[in-house]
């Protein structure tokens, strides 16, 4: 049975527990929300965009608020929550203000005479099973798009995310949404698994691990629901022509470290040629070992705690696992001696493919080095993972930074810094990572009746 609970991770005090929803509840809650999905529809494009700048607006006047609750919740640095909230009003006024545009009609180019056109309709009431690493971001991916183009949407939050999951329910109703367009249900997963399977839900989207998107998806495909996987990343940073390695160096320890290393698209695995490893090592190893974890509530500090004690727990073995197996600690290396989830920035060399770090997605702030003799061996090094998400490339020559990015099997590489997210950039990956898209025009795209009209001669 989940909990859901605010445990501060800062303290290791449980600070409110929250009773799970009824089957009558849910059921309650779908019938409003299939009945508000419809009433949301049928207005205009442009009326929609009017709640959804309204929804920005409210982000933006609740920031410090909202920040707060998040800070109690996971643990994220008030000033990297505010950051986070600042990208969500972004995100809401991108498609407040690109939203009919994308919803155009398309016309076709019809050989056999007569004329025909792409309608971009919603296709009803959908699924969204979110993450605690980023509370209002990772909503705010899923619901803007699809709130603009008519969809609704029943939000099952991480079980530790409950106060900043009302909170998003109430800026909702208070933006002038239908009352439940937007709902959010503090299910089991037994109960979501019976959500997936009613005929009134559509689709699903997930973001969180491989193995509850694997279980998501078998439910969604035996229920014939199209569903969107953002799962996680091993994400390679490969450092290969460089001549400002201070640049460098300062743009992995923000790759890596914020939201204590907590993100999917991190830079995980940091591969440097063999000219440049020995510097980087030594600046970057000087700069991680100068990040002291501190309370999370200081606008100053950079780094608080995990998220929960397990998250601790998880890391921990893994980063025994690889010392235990000849791995070299470099930084850091092992949990803080302090009440809360508290783990040291930390920095391992010599990994090998016994140890599981080799495959395995670290979830906190870990940063693996890797030494390598060519340009060619970084890519094939980069690709030699299960995961697929992101890839950042540094390198002074734009042709071999081109070349590079071509070959890494990954859904977004981004070159010259770390990986970012904005608005109107899509998000997503391949192989174990996950598929589907989020953000951008293709935001728009995934949970879309894509209907032909032919009009015949």
């Amino acid at each position: 049975m989940e909990r859901y609970q605010i445990v501060n991770p800062a303290t290791g005090e449980t600070v409110r527990e929250y009773p799970t929803a009824t089957d009558a509840e849910l059921r309650d809650a779908l019938e409003r929300a299939d009945a508000a999905q419809r009433e949301w529809a049928a207005r205009p494009p442009a009326d929609r965009a009017a709640v959804l700048h309204r929804v920005a607006d409210l982000y933006e006047e609740r920031t410090e608020d909202l920040a707060a609750i998040i800070t109690r919740e996971m643990g994220k640095p008030v000033k990297q929550a505010a950051g986070e909230i600042g990208t969500v009003v972004s995100i809401y006024r991108y498609y407040a203000d690109h939203g009919e545009e994308f919803l155009r009609e398309e016309e076709l180019d019809v050989a056999s005479g007569g004329r025909a056109v792409i309608r971009k309709e919603a296709v009803g009431t959908l699924i969204g099973i979110m993450p605690w690493n980023f509370p209002y971001y990772q909503v705010a991916r899923f619901a803007a798009p699809n709130l603009m183009l008519g969809n609704g949407i029943l939000l099952k939050h991480a079980p530790q995310c409950p106060e900043s999951a009302l909170a998003m329910e109430r800026l909702f109703q208070d933006a002038g949404l239908p009352k439940g367009a937007y709902t959010n249900v503090f299910a089991t997963n037994d109960q979501v698994a019976d959500l997936i399977a009613d005929d009134r839900i559509q689709g699903v989207s997930l973001t969180g691990s491989e193995r509850a998107g694997a279980a998501v998806a078998e439910i969604a495909g035996r229920n014939l629901k199209k569903v969107v996987l953002e799962l996680g990343g091993s994400d390679p940073y490969l450092i290969l022509g460089v001549s400002d390695l201070g640049r460098v160096v300062k743009n992995t320890v923000r790759g890596r470290m914020a939201n204590a290393g907590q993100a999917c698209n991190a830079a995980k695995r940091i591969i440097a040629l063999d000219e440049h490893y020995d510097a980087f090592a030594e600046q970057y190893t000087e700069a991680i070992r100068a990040i002291i974890p501190g309370d999370p509530t200081d606008p100053d500090t950079f780094m608080g705690p995990l998220s929960s004690e397990k998250a601790v727990q998880t890391l921990d073995e893994q980063v025994r696992d690889a010392v235990d197996k000849g791995a070299t600690v470099l930084a850091g290396g092992k949990r803080i001696d302090r009440p809360g989830a508290w783990y040291e920035p930390t920095v391992l060399a010599g990994i090998t493919p016994e140890m599981r770090a080799y495959q395995e997605e670290l979830f906190g702030p870990v940063a693996l080095l890797f030494r390598v003799d060519s340009e060619d061996e970084a890519v094939d090094f980069a690709n030699n993972s299960p995961y697929g998400l992101s890839a950042s490339v540094q390198s002074d020559d734009p042709e071999q930074a081109e070349r590079v990015a071509q070959r890494l099997q990954t859904g977004m590489v981004y070159v010259g810094g770390p990986a970012v997210s904005a608005a109107e950039l899509p998000f997503g990956g391949v192989k174990r990572s996950g598929f589907g898209r989020e953000l951008g025009r293709f935001g728009m795209e995934e949970f879309a009746n894509h209907k032909l009209v032919r009009v015949a001669r």
